[in-house]
């Protein structure tokens, strides 16, 4: 019994651990710090909780891009989300804030089909043809989807948008030790993306 229960928790550690310790100095909390790359990749989220307040995610990730926009780390964004319903779509969502940021238009790409971390990944490297990126999300987020970008032949770094604290962050930490796992599970099944379609030019 006690094998039974171990070897679970055994496999989320090494899963863990091994994102860790590959993505060690590839995430950046500082824009002076950080290399300039032609493109930075938001990964999208919803911008709003199902109680109806504003998502932290959602409004760090939109505050970390426009920085580093500004800071000219990026020439271009591609926002990359969900558009599973004609009555949700994150990436026109995200875009209106970026330029509300004062990101202009022709600078923003979208890429409606990042159903999850692994498409947006392989997407921006077969789709849009990147080589190269810097993601835009938060530190652990940013880990993973690292990870699966270097497995996947995209050289990615990442800039850290602020994380969250409190109950919601522990409740989306938690959560992230079973998506490490997954991303193996999905790397040792060759999973594909949901779409591919026509290929995207950023320039």
């Amino acid at each position: 019994m006690g094998i039974l229960l171990g070897f679970p928790l055994l496999l989320i550690l090494v899963c863990n651990l091994t994102i860790d310790v590959a993505t060690k100095g590839k995430t950046f909390s500082s824009l002076e710090n950080i290399p300039k790359n032609r493109v930075g990749l938001v990964l999208g989220t919803s911008k709003r909780l199902i109680s109806g307040h504003a998502n932290p995610y959602y409004t760090n990730r939109i505050k970390a891009t426009a920085e580093l926009y500004a800071a000219t780390k990026i020439d271009f964004v591609l926002v990359s989300g969900d558009n599973a319903t004609i009555y949700y779509n994150e990436p026109s969502t995200i875009k209106k804030d970026l330029m509300a940021e004062g990101i202009p238009e022709d600078k923003i790409f979208l890429d409606y089909a990042g159903f999850r971390t692994l498409d947006s990944m392989v997407r921006a490297n077969v789709v849009f043809g990147l080589d190269s990126v810097t993601v835009i999300s938060q530190k652990f987020h940013n880990e993973r989807a690292i990870y699966l970008a270097n497995q996947k032949g995209l050289n990615a770094i990442g800039f850290n948008a602020r994380d969250v604290v409190g109950q919601q962050g522990y409740k989306v930490h938690f959560r992230e030790y079973f998506a490490r796992v997954k991303v193996f599970i999905d790397l040792l099944l060759n999973t594909e993306p949901r779409f591919y379609g026509n290929k995207i030019e950023i320039k």
